[in-house]
């Protein structure tokens, strides 16, 4: 008799698993998902027409970047691959693979949307708690005491001149007390 949990990988599932089930409640997915379905969308939506194929959805092809951008993943390749590996991405595609190319054009596409809408998920994560603005003296940095993937997303926004807003209306809101 062995001692041993046996790990049989041929055996399938009566039924499909649920990706919802793999992740945690309180996983950064889930927030991402839920706070990009509660933003106003409709400057990306409109400016699809509706030819050719099917496009993914911007609140789709969002998700994947700032979750990306909060773990570090930056390439459009390593993110498509992330929607093959990962289950939280998976989770977030809700199990569909946006290919490289389309998430390097919806970055291409929408620098200045993509910049508010990431600057609207930090003003959440910090009305949640789970954002504290830090100053350094590049006032760039931030840091989290339950989560720190959000340095990865400011940095970002640094690198492509949205901190500055980011920087000016976080600050001001801490001062003003928030």
């Amino acid at each position: 008799m062995s001692h041993f949990i046996v790990t049989d990988r041929k055996t399938d599932y009566l039924l499909p698993p649920s990706l919802d089930d793999w992740l945690n409640q309180d996983h950064l997915a889930r927030f991402i998902v839920e706070v990009v379905d509660q933003l106003d969308l409709s400057k990306l939506t409109r400016q699809y027409a509706g030819r050719g194929s099917k496009a993914y959805h911007p609140a789709t092809l969002l998700a994947i970047l700032v979750y990306g951008y909060a773990t570090g993943i930056f390439s459009s390749r390593r993110l498509e691959r992330a929607t093959y590996d990962s289950v939280a991405f998976r989770y977030i595609a809700a199990g569909s693979h946006p290919d490289h190319d389309s998430l390097a054009t919806f970055r291409r596409r929408f620098p200045d949307e993509l910049s508010d809408l990431f600057l609207q998920v930090l003003a959440m994560a910090k009305e949640m708690k789970l954002l504290k603005p830090w100053r350094s003296p590049e006032l760039t940095r931030f840091c989290s005491p339950k989560r720190t993937h959000w340095a990865g997303l400011a940095s970002v926004l640094c690198r492509h001149g949205g901190v500055c807003a980011a920087r000016g209306s976080i600050l001001a809101a801490e001062d003003a007390g928030d």
